[in-house]
């Protein structure tokens, strides 16, 4: 089978759609399928992967952030799909992307993969906590009626989470598909647990091997609410217990996490790291992980941590407390610091032994990311079988 992704934020220096789509080339090599991404990017090129490769089609910046480009002609992304002939389309975002693949002509099955929740990531978020979630969902259903007439050009409407589908079939979404992502179960383990990584890090935050550690691991990005967190471990720390703060991340609001970084003595900012066997050691060597935002639809961040046997404080909303087990994490009232701050108190008020064997319980847990890839495709397979039994015949 071969597959075309028409993917609007896979950029170089893109996040988790970026990695996630890395790891499908991979996935679809070794299980026997073609993947080919077409991209907006600053010139046309093609970038050869495994089992396929990355269409660049020239496309303007976006402008709120010099790392992604945006389709604007319709016509230089369908002379690629003419050419790559796939047997499948996938369009991973509600946007311009979206209606470019509902507009290709011709009978070839299509699928969006629901790769954010453009509702929870922003109204929700910029209103919280002063106004409820449901609220917002109502006061914004043009988006919804939006989505609605968007999906219905669609095979499928694919969801990486159950949190994330629930919201969709609860707004009327056709064709909702539950395919939960993984982690690379494989490279994160809490049998890589470093204590003299820990003590390394512990030292950098300003504290000593006694103190506590916590990792947030993310883009520098409004909704990963980095600046509250740090806030919150601040407000959580104690001179008889203090807690350490490691950010690894960049991004557009690297300035202001920062300026709330200089605020903490104990909180300090790494530079994310490509060395994935370096991250897996770090998770498995903190003593806990802070997630901010309530808007993932996933949450690979916190499924790593899990894997890697470390417990979790995160948000009441988003698809991240689908991923923690209660033994081994606390939750707080999304985008409230005060409440953030009470569940990192409460985490570490815990027995530690206790609480680790809880987090090494849940690890095996984590659902490997082959496992999703390989459920996908399945899918995919359905969907074209599906449209081949439907198709009239020429008799």
């Amino acid at each position: 089978m071969r597959i075309v992704d028409v993917a609007e934020f896979y950029a170089p220096k893109g996040g988790g759609v970026r990695t996630y789509i890395d790891r499908k080339f991979v996935a679809a090599e070794k299980a026997g399928h073609e993947l080919f991404v077409i991209a907006p990017g600053p010139a046309d090129s093609f970038e050869e992967r495994p089992g396929g490769g990355v269409v660049w089609v020239k496309a303007p910046g976006l402008p709120f952030d010099a790392n992604y480009w945006m389709f604007d002609r319709a016509s230089s992304v369908h002379v690629h799909l003419k050419r790559l002939d796939p047997d499948l389309v996938e369009a991973s975002s509600p946007w311009r992307g979206a209606w470019i693949v509902a507009k290709w002509p011709g009978t070839t099955p299509r699928a969006m993969f629901n790769h954010a929740d453009p509702v929870a990531s922003y109204p929700q978020r910029w209103l919280a906590p002063h106004v409820n979630a449901d609220r917002v969902d109502r006061l914004f259903e043009p988006y919804w009626a939006y989505h609605r007439g968007l999906a219905a050009h669609f095979d499928s409407s694919v969801a990486g989470s159950a949190w994330l589908a629930r919201r969709l079939k609860a707004h009327d979404i056709s064709s909702v598909e539950s395919v939960p992502l993984g982690a690379d179960t494989g490279a994160f383990s809490p049998d890589l647990r470093d204590t003299a990584l820990r003590a390394r890090l512990l030292a950098d935050c300003g504290l000593p091997e006694s103190a506590r550690l916590l990792l947030g691991v993310g883009r520098h990005h409004p909704q990963k609410r980095w600046p509250m967190l740090i806030a919150a471990t601040q407000a959580a720390s104690t001179p008889a217990a203090p807690i350490g703060i490691m950010l690894l991340g960049s991004g557009l609001d690297r300035a202001r996490v920062a300026r709330a970084a200089a605020r903490y003595p104990h909180a300090r900012i790494m530079e994310p790291t490509r060395d994935r066997a370096l991250l897996a050691r770090m998770l498995a060597s903190a003593d806990g992980l802070v997630h901010g935002s309530e808007s993932e639809t996933f949450g690979l961040a916190v499924a790593e941590a899990v894997a890697s046997g470390l417990p979790v404080v995160a948000p009441d909303r988003g698809a991240c407390g689908d991923l923690c087990a209660p033994e081994a994490s606390e939750i707080y009232r999304s985008a409230d610091t005060a409440s953030a701050a009470a569940a990192i108190r409460r985490l570490f008020a815990r027995d530690p032994a206790a609480l680790r064997t809880a987090a090494v319980a849940a690890a095996p847990k984590v659902r490997n990311d082959a496992d999703h890839y390989l459920e996908l495709f399945a899918l995919y397979e359905r969907l074209l079988a599906g449209r081949a039994l439907n198709k009239p015949s020429s008799n």
